[in-house]
């Protein structure tokens, strides 16, 4: 863990380092991926069972074997003990509530000059959902995207997730239910995203592909963008907590170890205003590590990129915000409406000491599927509109067209095209 000052000298050159950090991983994951995704744009359905017996000592051979029925959901979701079903069924509902709102509406409208200019919404035919498998396997993040893909409208929403030695797990099963997902392959890794993308023997090609995974997964939808419409290309999470001294230094311990436990490339950020609160954090980061089933992985994210940062004020947090554009940030202060004024990049802000991020990742509503490496700059996070697209249409009678049409055969002479030119001139004739 770095402890940074802004009254230290050297403390601009340091902190650029930390938001120049780039803990993707690399080195030859680009290649391994490009060779996955060309042997299953040839060998389709043969790649796919290839990959999996190799990765996921999970043999494909009979239908049965590739996919997830819906019945088999159904199952799972019925199996569930009652209070996690009401937790899970809750969840879905904020979420879909939330979503809800975010439905474009269509435009249409005839301007001062008698044109009639408009757009409209329509959502994609097919989406391809990724749900990671295994240890890191989340029926939050399959309902943060399957939702959202359901609210715009996509009719058919295929979801792909690794099965290791054959085992699904149940509370992904369940969200599938809830969800009204409509396929589950059980493929994983790059090798999935390329199926999605081209499509094989079984599996029909989708148009766009969202979800977390590792950074195999990471890199395919990076390659196949083009080819397919993904949603982001996600990195290690990241969580910034601004705090001042009233708050308890448990609580702001434990939210800074909600993300380091995800990954220990995770990075969790602490500013402050005070020196000796920053101290008690980080004493309790030790205590409540020790005792996580997932010490490993938080203690190394926390040993290796966590930083606590002690400002004079404040409201110095803001621009260094700004420049950490964190994936989430929390505002654990008496008063957050300032800081949210002010901040400009982030992926999700959660205002006031009683909205930890962790809240976000499951009930609240707002998606949790979020830009990370810094990408909130210029980015936003999942929404209907990554399973929508536009489509304008204008509409000119013939005073419409004289009114405009001179304008545009003067600029298409300018520009050197004197075919577009006439394709009007012979219309004003």
């Amino acid at each position: 863990m770095k402890l940074l000052r802004t009254t230290d000298s050297g403390f601009d050159a340091a902190f650029r380092r930390i938001v120049e950090d780039r803990r993707e991983s690399e080195g030859d994951v680009a290649a391994d991926v490009a060779a996955i995704i060309a042997r299953v744009r040839v060998k389709g359905d043969a790649a796919l069972s290839e990959y999996t017996q190799r990765f996921d000592d999970h043999q494909l051979t009979e239908e049965g074997d590739w996919r997830i029925t819906p019945a088999e959901c159904r199952s799972a979701f019925e199996a569930l003990e009652p209070g996690l079903r009401d937790a899970l069924t809750l969840a879905a509902d904020r979420i879909r509530a939330f979503h809800q709102k975010q439905r474009p509406a269509d435009s249409d409208e005839i301007d001062a000059a008698g044109v009639r200019l408009g757009s409209r919404w329509r959502p994609v035919d097919a989406a391809g959902l990724y749900v990671p498998g295994g240890r890191a396997a989340y029926p939050s993040s399959l309902l943060m995207n399957a939702i959202p893909a359901k609210v715009a409208g996509v009719e058919r929403l295929v979801v792909v997730t690794p099965t290791p030695g054959g085992k699904t797990n149940p509370l992904v099963l369940a969200a599938a239910h809830i969800a009204e997902v409509d396929e589950i392959w059980r493929i994983g890794g790059a090798q999935a995203i390329a199926a999605l993308a081209y499509g094989t023997e079984r599996i029909a090609r989708v148009d766009v592909v969202t979800g977390p995974g590792n950074a195999w997964v990471a890199e395919a939808k990076r390659q196949l963008y083009g080819v397919v419409g993904i949603d982001m290309v996600a990195g290690p999470s990241e969580i910034l907590v601004i705090a001042d001294a009233k708050n308890d230094p448990d609580w702001i311990a434990a939210d800074l170890l909600s993300q380091a436990e995800h990954d220990p490339d995770a990075q969790s950020i602490l500013i402050t205003d005070d020196e000796d609160f920053a101290d008690q954090v980080a004493d309790r980061i030790d205590v409540q590590c020790a005792m996580l089933s997932t010490r490993r992985t938080a203690q190394k994210s926390w040993d290796d990129h966590g930083v606590i940062v002690v400002v004079e004020r404040l409201d110095q947090a803001i621009p260094l915000a700004n420049q950490l554009a964190a994936e989430h940030v929390e505002l654990a202060v008496d008063d957050p409406a300032p800081f949210l004024d002010n901040i400009r990049h982030a992926g999700s802000v959660f205002m006031g000491r009683m909205a930890p991020e962790a809240v976000g990742d499951y009930v609240a509503g707002p998606n949790h599927v979020l830009p990370t490496g810094r990408r909130a700059r210029f980015s936003s996070g999942l929404s209907v509109l990554d399973f929508m697209k536009r489509t304008s249409f204008i509409e000119l009678d013939d005073a419409a067209f004289a009114n405009i049409g001179p304008a545009a055969a003067a600029l298409a002479h300018a520009e050197g095209l004197p075919a577009h030119a006439n394709s009007i001139e012979v219309r004003l004739t």
